[in-house]
């Protein structure tokens, strides 16, 4: 979680939310949590860090203090508050969504029908979640919404599909780089070979082992060809060279 606004940065992480100073970045408070931050909203006054201990938590942005925290029943990956943080929405693991009150009173919670929602924002009395199924979903949050609901009135489930969609082929095209400029721009040198029916890439520059192959984009390897990378690192387990950053075709 990271959240910033005039006045302070506000960092949710494995142990709970720390404050900084907006500018200077100096420390001005740190409140642990149960479990770790895995989403977080903010309002004017508060912060919202929803966990994987089932909770959102609200706290003073000024203090620190936890002013309060609304229960779920699974890890919440996402939340998000109306104005003010009148109403409090959280997203767990178990594909449900949750209202509760400023203080804490759970209103409802209900199933998405599409996965667990990774990420939610809050605007004009509607919800709007991307989820795990890959869907993105709008709910009616407002208070005629809420109250329907209670009463046991839903609305009909619109599903909008992707028709007439053309898929879009990666591009081949890449920048250029000469010779010369290769010596003043800096980067790691590598070139595609052919082994049997296939290309493969090894670095050329000094400083690395030319035995070890690659990992490189398969739809621009040409045999013959050279192209300068930003960097190359040794894979964790040390068995293959990792291109990182930006990649050129040396002309």
């Amino acid at each position: 979680m990271i959240r910033c606004d005039g006045d302070g940065v506000y960092h949710g992480h494995s142990k709970g939310v720390d404050r900084y100073q907006a500018g200077t970045g100096a420390p001005v408070w740190s409140t642990p949590l149960p479990g770790s931050v895995l989403f977080g909203w903010q309002e004017p006054d508060a912060v919202f860090a929803g966990t994987s201990a089932r909770a959102v938590h609200r706290l003073d942005k000024d203090t620190g203090r936890i002013a309060a925290t609304y229960r779920c029943d699974a890890a919440v990956y996402s939340c998000a508050t109306s104005p003010g943080g009148e109403l409090v929405f959280a997203g767990d693991s178990s594909s449900s969504v949750y209202c509760f009150t400023a203080d804490g009173t759970r209103l409802w919670k209900l199933a998405t029908g599409c996965g667990s929602a990774f990420s939610m924002q809050y605007h004009d009395d509607r919800l709007f979640l991307v989820t795990t199924d890959g869907s993105l979903a709008c709910l009616d949050v407002s208070q005629a919404a809420v109250e329907q609901a209670g009463r046991g009135v839903l609305p009909t489930t619109a599903t909008v599909k992707d028709t007439g969609v053309q898929a879009v082929a990666p591009s081949t095209a890449l920048a250029t780089v000469n010779e010369v400029e290769i010596e003043t721009s800096g980067g790691v040198v590598v070139e595609c070979i052919e082994e049997g029916s296939r290309v493969r890439v090894r670095v050329v520059s000094p400083g690395f082992d030319p035995t070890m192959r690659v990992q490189f984009p398969k739809r621009i390897r040409q045999a013959g060809s050279r192209y300068l990378v930003t960097e190359i690192v040794p894979a964790s387990n040390g068995a293959f060279y990792r291109v990182r950053g930006d990649i050129r075709r040396v002309l």
